[in-house]
């Protein structure tokens, strides 16, 4: 009985706390002027906020279907999970790939596809000839620039063990270069942002003599100068005061505790000219081959930059262009960049090699395509349309065990990527993750290596835009060198 009576009390003194609570919300609800549907709806209104919130888990979870989710679907993420074990892609039964959507690409296979010991693994290539290092780059996959300071210390020593062990080149991102970039011993390109972190002055110019140190690192093969970014164009970023401990204050150059604000374009680059000279200037003082990475919003206004290679020597080009689409990820930016500007990488990366390779510069200037490419079939693409390279930063961060949990800026990331809460980096197991990093570039080299294989071609850069067709609205699909016919220079009578 005494028992009973104790139940009964705690359910009373449960149900009167509730019946407190409930009035104590009616009351601020009713009296608050921020929100009206908790104002006309007092305490049921504030379930619509925690069902937003809720509604990620949801539908990521329960509701969308394995090729729906946006930016990248399960299906997208499952292949770098499974190809991060190590494991074979193999599936049963048949696709579930929607082969009707418009833009889909499809590969033309050889009627008489070459055997397997005419098949070839995909040859190095040389990048910047007339720097006095030239880099052989060994891999047709790298990894695409994310700096320490925007993703954690174990996520950054995992890629650069992963890189090391997959043969292929990591990335710094414009935020310098770490400790932590160097530990596995890659191959490194280093980005030269905006703010030029890391071998900038006290002022923000470039300091020549800390580029010639970075230049003189072995592992540092080449260098970037960021002119834009996929997610952000035209936008420079800002890194809080709080962010900037004694270690992130070292590695870029910058005071300890303020907040650090990059230009939103190079200052002393108000033009093509500038842009060459600039380049031309890094390659000089560090030894290093040279060239820049940014979003096209047209093609004919860079008609301009290489006419003026052609008028001042093709010793003047960049020796690599990185492109990036404007479906390109980043920590966070304003959703009016992120959605709205920037061609994206499908368009904007064909008209850039035909204007390369219509100016005669096909063998000096090498191009990167960047921008959602983490599938085989993208890098296959992309391959297909000029790229000699292609890079990848989510398809990465999916290897080191990214849930596209959509909290990158928010220092909350689940899996300890995009977070400096020691806690949360825990979970990051760089033992683990470095291999996974490694799985995936070498299973996309490979799976790229058999489309090629499959379109009738030895090795993946013998594959040209014919060996890809092109999905249309009404469901048919057309050659894609039929849609963008690649620039063929003329034949001497």
């Amino acid at each position: 009985m005494n028992a009973l009576q104790i139940v009964a009390l705690l359910f009373v003194l449960v149900l009167g706390v509730l019946v407190a609570l409930a009035l104590a919300f009616y009351i601020l609800d009713r009296t608050q002027t921020g929100d009206a549907i908790r104002r006309n709806y007092p305490v049921i209104g504030r379930f619509r906020g925690l069902f937003t919130k809720l509604g990620e888990f949801f539908r990521q979870y329960f509701f969308a279907m394995d090729r729906e989710e946006m930016p990248f679907n399960r299906a997208q993420r499952d292949w770098v999970y499974h190809a991060g074990k190590g494991k074979g892609n193999t599936v049963a039964f048949g696709s579930t790939r929607n082969l009707s959507i418009a833009g889909t690409p499809i590969f033309v296979n050889a009627c008489f596809p070459p055997l397997d010991d005419q098949f070839a693994v995909t040859a190095p290539m040389e990048i910047g000839p007339t720097a006095a290092v030239p880099f052989r780059a060994k891999s047709i996959f790298n990894i695409s620039g994310m700096s320490y300071g925007a993703i954690s210390r174990p996520a950054v020593e995992a890629l650069s063990r992963g890189a090391a062990k997959a043969g292929i080149w990591l990335n710094t991102g414009e935020g310098g270069l770490s400790p932590f970039h160097l530990k596995g011993g890659c191959d490194i390109v280093y980005q030269i942002g905006t703010a030029k972190y890391g071998v900038r002055d006290v002022h923000g110019n470039l300091d020549d003599d800390k580029l010639r140190e970075v230049g003189a690192n072995p592992h540092v093969k080449m260098f970037e100068l960021k002119l834009a970014q996929g997610a952000k164009p035209g936008k420079g970023g800002i890194l809080p005061g709080e962010k900037v401990n004694a270690e992130i204050a070292a590695i870029r150059g910058i005071p300890e505790g303020q907040d650090s604000v990059s230009p939103n374009r190079h200052r002393e680059i108000g033009g093509f000219g500038d842009l060459l000279d600039v380049v031309d200037h890094i390659r000089k003082v560090t030894g290093k081959p040279c060239g820049f990475k940014t979003v096209i919003g047209s093609s004919d206004a860079w008609i301009e930059m290489f006419e003026l290679i052609l008028e001042r020597g093709p010793d003047s080009a960049p020796d690599f262009i990185a492109i990036d689409g404007g479906e390109g990820g980043t920590g966070a930016a304003p959703m009016p960049l992120i959605d709205l500007v920037g061609m994206p990488i499908r368009e904007a990366l064909p008209r850039i090699v035909d204007l390369r390779d219509k100016h005669g510069l096909k063998d000096r200037i090498r191009i990167i395509a960047s921008g959602k490419l983490v599938n085989p079939s993208d890098v296959a693409w992309a391959i297909c349309a000029g790229a000699d390279f292609v890079t990848s930063a989510r398809g990465f961060m999916f290897s080191l065990g990214c849930i596209q949990a959509l909290k990158c800026n928010r220092n909350t990331c689940p899996t300890g990527i995009t977070t400096h809460d020691p806690r949360l980096q825990a979970g990051l197991v760089v033992e683990d993750k470095y291999l996974k990093v490694a799985n995936y570039a070498k299973s996309v080299i490979s799976e790229v290596e058999t489309i090629a294989h499959s379109v009738g071609v030895a090795e993946p850069r013998l594959m040209r835009r014919r060996h890809v067709r092109i999905v249309q609205a009404d469901g048919t699909s057309i050659p894609f060198n039929k849609i963008r016919p690649s620039y063929n220079p003329p034949t001497p009578s």
